[in-house]
This record gives C-alpha cells, structure tokens and sequence, in this order.
C-alpha cells in the first residue's frame, strides 16, 4: 500500500505547456500504445524533458524521472537493501518502482552514467520486458503500463561518454531542435507573461548565439535561458542586465565571445 502510494505522488495533475513542433504526440502515442521504449535526442533545453512531462500527463500516467550522473550505480537505479530498527529492508529504485507499478520512466541525459550501470535496463527494452534484480533473488516482470524513455544531447557525444549501439538499437529515437523563431518567441510568451515583442528580441539574441555553435561555443542559448531573461525583465530587471545574467554569463566564459553576445544584446536592445 505504501509503495502505491507512492506511485501515486509521481502523477502530473496540470498539464505542463508544451508547443508541439511537428507529430511528435503523434509518433510518442503510438510508441506507448506498443509500449516500445523511446531515446529523445537533442540540444539542451529545447524541451525534451517538457515533452515527456506532457505526454505523461495526456496519458495519464504516473512519471518517474531520475537525473543520470557519473556516480550513479545500478543499485541507484534498481534498489538495494537498508538497514533499520527491525533488520534489513529492500527499497525498490525508480526504475524498479515504475517496471512494478506501471510508470514512465524518464532516463534525463542517459550517456552521464556509466555504462555498466545503464546495461541494466537492456531487459526491460526488448521482449522480455523484465527487471532481474540479483541481490534480492527476485525477477520483477513489468507492469503492462510501464515505458522506458531515455534522452541525451548528441552535442556532447565522445569516445568516452556516448550510448553502446546494443543499447541505442534497443531505442525507437525521436530528433528535437529548438523551435521556429515564431514558435519560440508563443513559448516564452506563454510561459512568462512577456509581452509579443520583447519575447522576439530575446528569440533573436537565442539565435545568434546558435549561429555560434562549433565556432566558440559549445552549446547555444536554450529555450529555458531565454525564458530565465523573460522572467527577470518581469521582474524589473533591464532588459540589457536581463540578457546578460540569463544568456551570456551562463554559456561562455571567453572574452570574445560574450563580448559578441553583449553587441548583439545592445544591438537588439537599443
């Protein structure tokens, strides 16, 4: 009972705003009604993790997400043993909570963990559909409502940090890039409250930072960055201060470069 009612803590009762891009609810829905797993691939904050939420919600149901690091073991992700007044416990993991229970099961930047840790899923994405969990004997088969969704930017991808191909073939993937500048600029309207016009200033500034990907930058401004800038100016703050604290600072450290972004911020913002 308390594990369901556990469960039941992880279900989205308000529907987180999403823009859809393309048929991306579409293409989503018909892999969870398969129940295939699915990898979300793109930059960072373009809204991968936003489309999950939402397609949790619209499903209506329950979505365990858990932020895959460098430390992370198996046993973080599965569940082990603890100690207490009466003994030892098992404490089921997220993953192993949701393959019970019938949840999503959101992997956020998958490649961050080791890879010895994310082969435990491997038994979970293809027919079998099961979870071994060794150290308590016990072979937990998943509940018929249970899916696994992994994302990762493939921005960041290197010999030592990028998916095995026996896992990565084991994935239906979905391609997500930051929105139209039309749609972007609806976005951080919608989320913010900002006005029309300073939403596409902001947009404009996104975009020149992007155009700067591979020649001094490594990532470009996010939609969530530009939503942060939305938000301070709501708050009173400039719009030139704004962009820089919420744009520029976050993303570079080199001179030349956030003296670029300045130019343009003071160019867009006159």
């Amino acid at each position: 009972m308390s594990q369901q009612f556990e469960i039941n803590q992880y279900r989205i009762n308000d529907e987180p705003y999403y823009q859809e891009q393309a048929n991306e609810v579409s293409l989503y829905e018909a892999a969870y009604a398969a129940r295939l797993p699915v990898m979300l691939k793109g930059p960072t904050g373009c809204g991968k993790s936003r489309f999950v939420e939402h397609m949790a919600w619209r499903l209506g149901k329950p979505l365990i997400t858990v932020a895959c690091n460098e430390d992370m073991t198996a046993s973080d992700l599965v569940g082990r043993y603890l100690l207490d007044a009466n003994g030892t416990r098992w404490l089921d993991g997220p993953l192993t909570l949701a393959a019970r229970h019938g949840a999503i099961c959101y992997l956020d930047e998958i490649v961050e963990a080791r890879q010895d840790t994310t082969v435990v899923i491997h038994p979970l994405t293809d027919h079998r559909r099961t979870l071994p969990l060794d150290k308590k004997g016990e072979l937990v088969a998943a509940h018929s409502d249970f899916q696994l969704v992994i994302s990762y930017n493939p921005g960041y991808q290197s010999l030592m940090k990028d998916l095995k191909q026996s896992t990565k073939q084991r994935f239906a993937a979905m391609e997500f890039d930051y929105p139209s500048a039309v749609l972007e600029s609806a976005i951080v309207c919608k989320e913010t409250g900002i006005d029309a016009g300073t939403a596409s200033r902001l947009v404009k500034i996104g975009e020149v930072a992007r155009n700067l990907k591979g020649h001094g930058l490594d990532e470009g401004i996010s939609t969530r960055l530009l939503v942060y800038a939305a938000t301070l100016i709501n708050g009173g703050i400039a719009p030139r201060d704004a962009c820089r604290m919420a744009l520029v600072r976050p993303i570079t450290d080199d001179k030349d470069i956030r003296d670029t972004l300045d130019h343009a911020i003071d160019a867009v913002f006159v």
